[in-house]
């Protein structure tokens, strides 16, 4: 019988809140080339003596407060859309789950699919707009795992799905959660990029010398900038939010040539301006983790209260949501 493997990928989590597992975490995930794009040398000086070690006993106080007794909420609802999924396929579909850093692993998970004699794999990022540190480096390391392999089956990666339908519309449900005509202003944030980073989609050019904020074309069409302002301007549609109503910014900087406007300096300077409620969007994060229940829900919050603000109210991420569910149904359908 004709058998499909379908693979989640999501970017990972430690493997408990301790420091010596975050240690581990941020090791892998930051000496990345695709995610820190500096000389190899460069990248393991910075990463290895000087972030990773002053970083890690932070971040573990950080990850401590947002674990939960279900642990990780990116890793417990990556599996609850890897079971969900499975309920929703037909039963020659059969779906896995791996993280890009960590466990599971993209290598141990994928050595179970070959074993399984597919004769097809689909392999489905959980990251709605491209980039080459987050979708990029998951297909990165697919294909490094598959190439070794002596039997390659028909093989399908999805790069991205910021405009998808289904998409749009369970993030939509997502915000129809809260009366939005309540808030102040409508914040879309989005994980950040180094600048440098987008400026490599283009053959000529930089990112900057396209209109991004404005309109998707055949140039900037896999530019995490574009995509995101894509996505927004289709969620802003359809909750009603007139334009000068909302604002897409850009979180988790590690320093200035990431892309603005930033997510915090926006928040101080809607509490400057007297605002008091915030409703704040993530949607390149389809779980919640640190960078949507801490980053945002807590950090922020803290920011706007000291700028006079009240209240900044985060918008859950897809998590288990049923439309989330079904556009994962719908692309693996489709491919």
């Amino acid at each position: 019988m004709n058998k499909t493997g379908v693979l989640l990928i999501n970017l990972g989590t430690p493997d408990s809140p301790s420091v010596s597992d975050v240690r581990s975490y941020l090791s892998q995930f930051l000496n990345d080339p695709r995610v820190i794009d500096i000389p190899w040398l460069a990248r393991k000086v910075l990463v290895n003596l000087i972030i990773v070690p002053f970083r890690a006993p932070k971040s573990a106080k950080i990850y401590q407060k947002l674990w939960t007794e279900n642990g990780s909420p990116l890793l417990y609802y990556s599996e609850e859309a890897k079971r969900l999924l499975q309920q929703e396929l037909p039963q020659d579909y059969q779906v896995h789950l791996a993280m890009r850093y960590k466990n599971p692993s993209i290598p141990d998970v994928l050595e179970t699919m070959r074993k399984k004699n597919y004769s097809r794999i689909i392999i489905l990022p959980m990251f709605p707009q491209y980039a080459s540190a987050s979708t990029g480096s998951a297909l990165e390391e697919v294909m490094r795992v598959m190439k070794s392999w002596w039997v390659i089956p028909e093989v399908k990666m999805i790069s991205q799905y910021y405009n998808h339908p289904t998409f749009i519309d369970a993030f939509v449900a997502r915000g129809k959660q809260y009366t939005i005509s309540d808030y102040d202003h409508v914040l879309f944030s989005y994980h950040g990029l180094p600048e440098r980073q987008v400026d490599k989609v283009y053959d000529s050019g930089l990112c900057s010398d396209h209109d991004c904020e404005q309109e998707i074309t055949h140039e900037n069409k896999f530019c995490y900038k574009a995509t995101c302002y894509a996505t927004t301007r289709l969620l802003a549609e359809k909750l009603n939010i007139p334009a000068d109503k909302y604002t897409v910014c850009f979180q988790s900087r590690l320093d200035q040539k990431w892309l603005k406007p930033f997510s915090d300096e926006v928040v101080r300077e809607c509490g400057r301006k007297g605002m008091k409620k915030l409703l704040v969007f993530s949607p390149a994060f389809t779980a919640d983790c640190l960078e949507t229940v801490i980053e945002i829900g807590d950090e922020y919050q803290e920011i706007f209260h000291e700028h006079g603000g009240e209240k900044v109210q985060l918008v859950e991420s897809l998590n288990d949501h049923p439309l989330w569910i079904r556009c994962l149904k719908d692309l693996v359908l489709a491919n």
